[in-house]
């Protein structure tokens, strides 16, 4: 009679066929990490991967800029010749044009390479794909640095014009404050690293700061996070079937002999040559 062992099958099975072994372990290392993933899920909140670009991303793209101002501007020539606009206001829908104005105190850090600035705005304009949006657009950027009620410090607001279906409206900055003193403004132009050095004068410069605010990124709902860890879930568990039969099989299949005649051998199917009676 053969005698059915399991733990013997299963070790002859993992050491004659290492490629099947190596797939299996994979499975269970997807499976673990699967679970392991839904775990996390439920324990913090994700960000939404649906979401291309947050406030965050925006303004962490426009740090990336030096501005500096043009050679034929300076503070004091564009703060005698600039009319301060009337204040602006967020429009819910498309203008005319198609462009959304927005007006929103951002964590934004405007520094130059003397000392902090104070009341000052500095104006641009860039392309939608240099703020990491898609297409060639072009998006007018201010950014405003004020000063805080009863000498609180400052602050900066930023007001971006461009195409409505570009800008990130999923979740805004908080509104800026409406202030009647407006800063005078420098017009610039953008140099990006592949533009060459900046201009001699560095007073003319300004740089950009951005600092990650966990509030203006796109977080996934609770229900949207049940989903996806429903389906995690389902995932790990197909995956653990998988290597459960997998372990059966190798159980239950009986391995080839690899040395016949070996006593080590003897106790995996053993039965009489000869017949005892006769």
């Amino acid at each position: 009679m053969c005698a059915c062992q399991p733990g013997v099958n299963l070790r002859d099975y993992v050491s004659l066929h290492p490629p099947e072994v190596t797939f299996f372990l994979c499975l269970l290392s997807l499976a673990v990490s699967l679970l392991c993933l839904r775990f996390y899920g439920q324990t913090h909140t994700l960000p939404n991967p649906d979401i291309a670009t947050d406030w965050n991303r925006l303004l962490s793209s426009l740090a990336e800029f030096q501005l500096c101002a043009d050679a034929n501007s300076s503070v004091a020539a564009a703060a005698a010749s600039w009319t301060p606009p009337p204040p602006p206001q967020d429009l819910t829908e498309a203008g005319p044009t198609g462009d959304t104005l927005l007006h929103r105190r951002v964590p934004l850090v405007v520094g130059a390479a003397s000392a902090p600035l104070e009341e000052l705005s500095l104006h641009t304009a860039v392309t939608a794909s240099q703020l990491g949006l898609p297409g060639n657009a072009s998006v007018s950027v201010t950014v405003h640095v004020l000063s805080e009620a009863e000498g609180k410090g400052t602050y900066t607001c930023l007001t971006i014009s461009g195409p409505t279906h570009l800008l990130p409206l999923d979740l805004l900055p908080p509104e800026c404050p409406r202030t009647e003193n407006v800063p005078p403004v420098v017009h610039l132009v953008t140099l990006t690293p592949s533009t060459g050095p900046p201009p001699a004068a560095p007073q003319s410069c300004f740089s950009l700061q951005s600092h990650h605010d966990p509030a203006l990124t796109v977080m996934l709902t609770q229900e949207d996070q049940q989903v996806a860890g429903r389906h995690l879930l389902e995932s790990s568990g197909c995956l653990l079937g998988v290597c459960l039969l997998f372990c059966l099989y190798a159980s239950l299949r009986r391995s080839p002999r690899r040395h016949p005649g070996n006593a080590a051998d003897r106790h995996i199917c053993t039965q009489p040559l000869v017949d005892p009676d006769h």
